[in-house]
């Protein structure tokens, strides 16, 4: 089992090192592996004027301080040659899923690379980005919610079984953004993090061995996706129930 978590943007060195330490030593605890996840730049805000983040070298610096291994979004070629020495995962945006350079220089790295599937694509186009993959290390494929009209994503749970029959353990489901509005509230009002365990508990049921979460101890402060976020106090039931549900041994004919 694995668990990407972290806030949705790195603010400062103290409060990831809060983070951090607190989802690794319930992951340790639960013998799951942990990838902290935080953003340097959030290159796709709403709003003109929404806050962005503290930028590439503060991002590089304080890293460095993070015992955790690491996962962040790149949204431009030359990041991801800065940033492929200090993280174990690149991770390319969902809106960017299909830029094949982008892809292709994140493949050629040593890092794992995570694509977000985008909220406009069908499970099964993903084998179209799949196939700009050939030098890839690894590839994880993460479901973020599927759009369904205006302001609003939903979650097939008949596409993520899918797209666990073609691509297994490589498939991540996040379960913090598929409760976004997309535009519905600006960039820090615009979901509902209250759906989060049930849609969580619900992709692992169908299999789902690998998990997406935003957390932070004072969502309401964060400067980014605040609405989606779960509690970090809330997070070890959240995975104690994750690890449980994923020791169900199912049968062939269930996937």
């Amino acid at each position: 089992m694995r668990i990407i978590a972290g806030p949705c943007v790195h603010e400062n060195l103290e409060l990831s090192k809060q983070i951090a330490e607190h989802c690794q030593n319930i992951c340790d605890k639960y013998n799951i592996d942990y990838y902290f996840k935080a953003s340097f730049d959030k290159a796709n805000r709403s709003n003109f004027n929404s806050h962005r983040g503290e930028g590439l070298a503060t991002y590089l610096t304080d890293m460095y301080y993070i015992d955790s291994k690491k996962i962040t979004d790149v949204h431009e070629v030359w990041q991801i040659g800065e940033v492929k020495s200090v993280v174990d995962v690149i991770q390319i945006p969902a809106f960017l899923c299909r830029q094949t350079d982008l892809i292709v220089e994140a493949c050629k790295t040593d890092c794992i690379v995570n694509i977000k599937k985008g909220q406009f694509l069908a499970p099964w186009d993903i084998k179209n980005i799949i196939s700009k993959c050939n030098d890839a290390r690894a590839i994880w494929i993460t479901e973020r919610g599927t759009s369904f009209g205006y302001n609003r994503l939903v979650v097939d749970y008949c596409g993520l079984v899918d797209m666990l029959r073609n691509y297994g353990n490589s498939v991540v489901f996040d379960g913090t953004h598929s409760v976004q509005r997309p535009g519905g509230g600006g960039d820090t009002s615009n979901g509902d993090s209250s759906f989060v365990p049930s849609l969580l508990y619900a992709a692992a049921a169908v299999g789902i061995k690998s998990f997406f979460l935003e957390v932070h101890p004072e969502p309401w402060k964060s400067p980014s996706d605040g609405d989606n976020m779960l509690l970090l106090r809330d997070f070890e039931e959240i995975v104690y129930n994750l690890a449980k549900i994923n020791t169900l041994q199912l049968t062939d004919n269930v996937i």
